[in-house]
């Protein structure tokens, strides 16, 4: 069994973008629920995957994803076209990258509910600063402090690792383009086309219909062509 952490992020097109990148989420999280695989959210659009051949299986997801489409609220009719990015990063061993407390600023909050209540009564949500290199990430899905804690650090090594081995590679930029992208319109890997009814993969020019299927976490054979061509 090996674990990935998922990361989306809204790009260009405003509050549409939101959308997109809430459904790509839900996606992703329907998709395990298929493959078996459980599915910890850490905070809004950031989870831990774990399952067999998990990154095998998802890592082609990485990079911007484009959507087209009339938003509900156009009462013009006019086709709206918005991103978000997709991070699929393996988890990484203490091993692998080391990780000073001195380092780290950690601070403690109550987890908010829906419509603001509060989860409980103590401050088990996290939120961890990696002091060198700016990185923030938070944890408030679990009810106890120390797995929300224990959970934030892995998120953070994995972030760290992928850092380190882009700078390895001697192109940081560049590569980290390719990973998370800028979800500038112009940088994409997969559009979804809602007036076609067709989701279309840059990479390996190949096209599938049912978008809405696909959405509610179809996502078998878009990994079966993928592995068909590795």
């Amino acid at each position: 069994m090996e674990t990935i952490i998922l990361e989306i992020r809204a790009g260009a097109g405003g509050h549409e973008a939101s959308i997109f990148a809430a459904q790509l989420f839900r996606m992703y999280k329907n998709y395990a629920a298929k493959q078996g695989w459980p599915f910890g959210i850490a905070s809004e659009l950031v989870a831990e995957i774990r399952g067999e051949r998990v990154y095998v299986k998802l890592k082609q997801e990485s990079g911007v994803h484009r959507v087209q489409r009339v938003p509900k609220t156009e009462k013009t009719g006019r086709i709206h076209t918005s991103t978000a990015s997709v991070a699929i990063l393996p988890e990484a061993k203490e091993k692998d990258i080391e990780v000073k407390e001195s380092d780290l600023e950690i601070t403690f909050s109550r987890a908010g509910g829906p419509g603001g209540q509060n989860v409980n009564k103590v401050e088990t949500a996290v939120r961890i600063l990696h002091k060198p290199t700016g990185l923030v990430v938070s944890s408030r899905e679990e009810r106890s402090q120390q797995k929300n804690r224990e959970r934030a650090l892995r998120i953070l090594r994995a972030k760290l690792l992928d850092e380190k081995r882009l700078k390895e590679a001697q192109a940081l930029a560049k590569e980290r383009r390719e990973q998370i992208g800028t979800a500038d319109r112009s940088e994409k890997i997969r559009t979804y086309n809602f007036l076609q009814d067709r989701l279309t993969d840059h990479r390996i020019k190949k096209s599938w219909h049912n978008i809405e299927k696909i959405l509610d976490g179809d996502l078998g054979p878009i990994v079966k062509a993928f592995a068909r061509t590795s």
